[in-house]
C-alpha cells in the first residue's frame, strides 16, 4: 500500500500553514518571462506527421506492458492516447479557471501582486483551453472517424467546484504538478515524438510551473481557515474527487479501445488485455504520477494528520496498484 507520512502534529497553525507573499509576486515575474503566442510560438504553421510519429513517450503510454502490439499499432495508440491526453487537460482546465477567478475575489482589496498573480493565471489558462481545442481540431482533421471523447467539460467542472476549496485546490496541486513531472521525465527526453506535439507541452509547461507555486499558495492559504473537522471533510472530499477522476479514466480507456479495436481489428481477441493496459497507463498518468510527486506529498503531509493520511493511501491503493 502507498505510504503517506504526515508531519508532526505538535506543529502549529503559524508553522505549517505559513504563507510567502513574496512568492505571488515572483510569479508575476516568470509569467512575464514566458509568456507565449499559440500560432507565433507553437504551432508556427506547422502540421502534424500521423504516418511516421508517436505522440506520447513509452514512459506515459505504457505500451511496452502490451507486446502483442506491433511498431505501427503502438505509434497509433500513441497518437490515440495522446489525443486523450490533450483533450483531458483542456477539461480540467476548465474547472482550474473559474476556481482561480473565484479565488482573486480574495485578493481585490489586499495584496495586489497576489491578484495579478491569479488573474494572470486566468488569462493563461483561458489560452491553455483554446491551444487545447485548437490542436483536437488538427489531430481529428488526421485521423480516422469514430474518436469519442464522451466526458463533458462543463458537467466535471459543475461536480469539482461543488466541493471544498481546501479540495479542489489539492487536486488541482496534483493535477499542475504532474503535468510538469510528464515533461521533464518523459516528453522533453523523447527525440522521436511529433515535434509539434512535443511543442504544445513544452509551452504548456513553461506557464504551469507558475501556476503549481499559486495552487501551492492558495491552498496553504485555505487549509489556514478552517477547523480541524472542516479538514476532516475536506479530506474526504479530495478522495472523492480521486475516485471521480478514475472513474472518468475508465469510461475513457473504454472508448478509446473501441476506437484502437475499430481500426485495428486483428487485436479483437486481446480486447480485455488492451483496456485494462490502457486504464493503467491513464490511471499512471492522472493519478498515481501526481500523488507520488514529491512536491504534492510533501505539501499534502504538512497539511493532514497521520490518520487522514492512512485514508487517502487506503483509497489510493487499489489505483496505485
Amino acid at each position: 500500500m502507498m505510504q503517506i507520512e504526515t508531519a508532526s502534529t505538535e506543529q502549529g497553525p503559524s508553522t505549517r500553514r505559513r504563507i510567502d507573499w513574496s512568492r505571488y509576486a515572483k510569479t508575476v515575474e516568470n509569467s512575464k518571462k514566458v509568456r507565449w503566442d499559440i500560432d507565433k510560438d507553437v504551432f508556427r504553421g506547422r502540421q502534424l506527421d500521423f504516418s511516421a510519429t508517436r505522440f506520447l513517450p513509452d514512459g506515459l503510454t505504457k505500451l511496452s506492458e502490451l507486446p502483442f502490439l506491433g511498431a505501427d499499432d503502438r505509434r497509433l495508440l500513441s497518437q490515440i492516447q495522446g489525443r486523450t491526453y490533450a483533450n483531458i487537460f483542456g477539461l480540467v482546465e476548465r474547472y482550474i479557471d473559474a476556481k482561480v477567478l473565484e479565488l482573486s475575489r480574495d485578493h481585490w482589496f489586499g495584496d495586489q501582486k497576489a491578484l495579478e498573480a491569479l488573474v494572470r493565471f486566468s488569462d493563461e489558462e483561458l489560452k491553455h483551453q483554446e491551444l487545447f481545442r485548437r490542436l483536437e481540431q488538427m489531430i481529428a482533421a488526421g485521423m480516422p472517424e469514430g474518436y469519442r471523447f464522451p466526458l463533458d467539460p462543463n458537467e466535471v467542472a459543475s461536480v469539482v467546484l461543488g466541493k471544498s476549496t481546501w479540495a479542489v485546490l489539492a487536486l488541482t496541486c496534483h493535477i499542475e504538478l504532474f503535468t510538469q513531472a510528464h515533461y521533464r521525465e518523459s516528453i522533453e527526453p523523447d527525440g522521436e515524438l511529433s515535434p509539434l506535439f512535443k511543442d504544445v507541452f513544452l509551452y504548456h509547461w513553461k506557464e504551469e510551473s507558475q501556476h503549481a507555486i499559486l495552487d501551492e499558495l492558495e491552498w496553504k492559504r485555505a487549509d489556514a481557515k478552517l477547523t480541524a473537522a472542516e479538514r476532516d471533510r475536506a479530506v474526504d472530499e479530495f478522495i472523492s474527487l480521486v475516485a471521480a477522476v478514475d472513474g472518468l479514466l475508465q469510461i475513457q480507456a473504454e472508448a478509446d479501445t473501441s476506437y484502437f479495436l475499430a481500426l485495428r481489428p486483428e487485436h479483437a481477441v486481446n480486447a480485455e488485455r488492451l483496456q485494462a493496459g490502457i486504464l493503467r497507463a491513464y490511471r499512471w498518468q492522472y493519478i498515481v504520477s501526481g500523488a507520488q510527486h514529491p512536491r504534492f506529498v510533501e505539501i499534502l503531509t504538512g497539511l493532514i494528520t497521520p490518520e487522514q493520511g492512512q485514508r487517502i493511501a487506503q483509497a489510493l491503493a487499489p489505483i496505485v496498484g
